[in-house]
């Protein structure tokens, strides 16, 4: 029966150190801030919100929400982004996305201070983050998992990395991100052939596929270690990752839980952003 890996025993480990650098940035007179910024109220955006000030609340470290209509329109919406985009305030910015369909994504992701960019989705840190560069901010999912493996005591040096999902928010940054520990990492996808033998013969299986349940107990081997980024709603109405959960945990070594796992570490990777942004915006 696999080790579980739970997100609560990840950000439990985090808190000392990042309530220490909350403290040291307000001795030397900066006051890290996050502004969240959502259009509408899409109820994974609204839970996601609530998360994420609770988290800070928590660590003394001061968030905000901004909503706006989801029927702006693309000129006023991008005005007030400048606005807090210029913010001598605002050390972080955290847009929540996808974006109606009615505002013009691109442009505000393009606008937006590499600074300020705690979820690394300007161009600037998507670059930096595919070069290796380390002061850039890779977005947040990403880097949870990388927090993960890193509470887990796991050495990717060397290490052969399956990651079932190609996005821009998590699978391609994320192999990067382990090409900078030296892992060697395939990233399979819905044209990849023979995807269970690639799995199941990897060390680490990420499954970012945005897909109920994909990988069964055929992807994984005893040695496996898998992580689940996945978070959907099954035909029962319940939230279950990408993951077999069950049938996973009874053959590998160490598995990541839905809900309960990835999804928990991402607030306190934001938190460790914001932060680095306040120093590095001081």
């Amino acid at each position: 029966m696999a080790a579980v890996l739970k997100g609560s025993d990840v950000t439990s480990g985090m808190e000392t150190g990042l309530r220490a650098e909350a403290d040291r940035l307000r001795q030397n007179g900066i006051d890290p801030k996050l502004c969240i910024v959502r259009a509408g109220a899409r109820p994974d955006d609204l839970a996601y919100e609530r998360n994420a000030l609770k988290r800070f609340e928590k660590l003394g470290i001061t968030a905000r929400a901004l909503e706006f209509p989801e029927c702006i329109d693309r000129k006023s919406f991008l005005a007030e982004f400048e606005k807090i985009n210029a913010s001598i305030d605002v050390h972080g910015i955290l847009l929540l996305r996808p974006l109606p369909g009615c505002l013009d994504e691109k442009a505000l992701t393009e606008s937006i201070d590499p600074y300020k960019d705690v979820d690394g989705m300007s161009p600037v840190n998507i670059a930096k983050v595919f070069s290796g560069e380390k002061d850039g901010f890779a977005p947040c999912t990403p880097s949870a998992v990388m927090e993960m493996l890193d509470y887990a005591g796991v050495d990717l040096a060397g290490k052969n990395v399956a990651i079932v999902g190609r996005s821009m928010v998590v699978g391609r940054p994320l192999a990067m991100l382990m090409l900078a520990r030296n892992a060697t990492v395939t990233i399979c996808h819905t044209k990849t052939r023979g995807m269970e033998e690639i799995c199941r013969t990897a060390d680490i299986v990420v499954a970012a596929a945005g897909r109920a349940r994909i990988l069964t107990s055929s992807f994984v081997s005893a040695k496996s270690i898998v992580i689940d980024v996945g978070i959907n709603v099954d035909e029962e109405g319940k939230l279950c990752g990408d993951v077999d959960y069950d049938a996973v945990a009874a053959v590998a070594s160490m598995v990541t839980p839905v809900p309960g796992g990835v999804g928990a570490v991402t607030t306190s990777v934001l938190a460790k952003h914001v932060l680095k942004a306040a120093a590095l915006n001081a």
